[in-house]
């Protein structure tokens, strides 16, 4: 038995408390909240008997084995370093951090420990498993393009305040990008097997547009539309755009195009979800359906705290090592200052075999 202990009763952190039900191998034993009465209500509902309100207090129980931050990126580093060096395993909420700087110390600070983020969510999904085992065939032919368009309509305006740290680069590091960038990021690197790596990249960010000022909490100050292009190894590009309260119709597709055929499919999960395989042929291009089947959302939630304790016990790497959430966020990175300088920015890295490099740098 893995015994959790959970920094954060937030609503994400209610997530895992509710998920780890289903983890045969897996127990919250302690909680932590700076919020005394939502720590202990937190408690009392799951059935757990260690309270707290300050995490190093958490981090030096010795009946914890493995810690979840379930904080806001601001607060993530310094914790998750503190929980490392007390010699506890570490699962992070996603965006892993601020800056790929946090992210090597980290790396720095893990040591033998499995140290894991959630930006893998939507690989548990059956269709990512089926897309990945298909790509691996290599019936795409040479990648050319790997592609993601996912732009969603303002719906109804918002009932209750908006989150403060959600569209806040001091509290949250920035917007859209690190909100759902990290698992759109995530999930095209992990479908082609980690093989992309960036090289070049030119990026925008726009901020809410003034129609919808009340989508956002005041004082909001991070973007919510972005696009980049990234020039890849291999002769390979990554294309992405992400927007939400936007003022234009929602489209979304995920796309791998590649010399022999391309795979069009939706990420997120649905009933009736479809995976199409558009593929070279004697009479030109024709389309097959290579997956079809109905998802849900709490997959995708149960998947990296199943898959953290998995790899706690059989020794093994997670989904999203620190060192792939380090590619991540150095992209991430790269595009904020493209986005700032109106310049290209060129991503230095050493392709190590099997993991990305923990010494990457950005330059203009």
């Amino acid at each position: 038995m893995i015994r959790l202990g959970l920094v954060g009763c937030g609503v994400i952190g209610q997530v895992h408390l509710r998920v780890a039900k289903s983890i045969p191998d897996a127990q919250f034993v302690a909680v932590c909240d700076v919020r005394e009465d939502v720590a202990r209500n937190t408690a009392q509902q799951y059935g757990i008997g260690a309270v707290y309100t300050d995490p190093a207090a958490l981090f030096a129980d010795a009946n914890v084995d493995a810690v979840v931050l379930g904080v806001p990126a601001n607060l993530r580093t310094a914790l998750g370093v503190q929980a490392l060096q007390q010699g506890k395993h570490l699962l992070t909420e996603k965006p892993v951090a601020m800056n790929a700087d946090e992210v090597k110390q980290l790396i720095a600070a893990r040591g033998e420990r499995v140290a894991a983020c959630t930006s893998s969510r939507l690989r548990f999904l059956p269709s990512a498993k089926a897309i990945t085992d298909f790509v691996a065939t290599g019936a795409l032919g040479d990648l050319r393009v790997v592609r993601c368009r996912d732009v969603i309509a303002a719906g109804e305006p918002p009932s209750n305040p908006p989150p403060v740290w959600r569209l806040n680069r001091s509290l949250n590091g920035g917007g859209i990008l690190v909100n759902w960038g990290c698992y759109d990021l995530d999930y095209l690197f992990g479908i082609t097997g980690w093989r992309l790596r960036p090289r070049r990249v030119m990026g925008q960010t726009w901020a809410n547009v003034p129609d919808y000022a009340a989508y956002a909490a005041p004082g909001s100050d991070a973007e919510t539309h972005v696009a980049f292009f990234a020039q890849c190894d291999g002769g390979m590009a990554l294309t992405y755009e992400r927007g939400e309260f936007m003022p234009t119709a929602t489209d979304e597709i995920w796309q791998l195009i590649g010399a022999k055929g391309a795979l069009r499919m939706n990420m997120k999960p649905s009933i009736g979800k479809q995976v199409w395989f558009d593929k070279t042929s004697p009479h030109g291009t024709t389309s097959e359906l290579i997956w079809q089947g109905d998802e849900d959302w709490e997959t995708q939630h149960r998947g990296p705290l199943a898959d953290f304790v998995e790899a706690i016990r059989d020794g093994r790497e997670p989904a999203t090592t620190l060192e792939k959430a380090l590619l991540i966020q150095t992209l991430t990175d790269a595009v904020y200052r493209s986005a700032q300088t109106g310049a290209c920015v060129e991503i230095e890295l050493s392709a190590l075999a099997g993991s990305p490099d923990s010494a990457m740098t950005t330059r203009v």
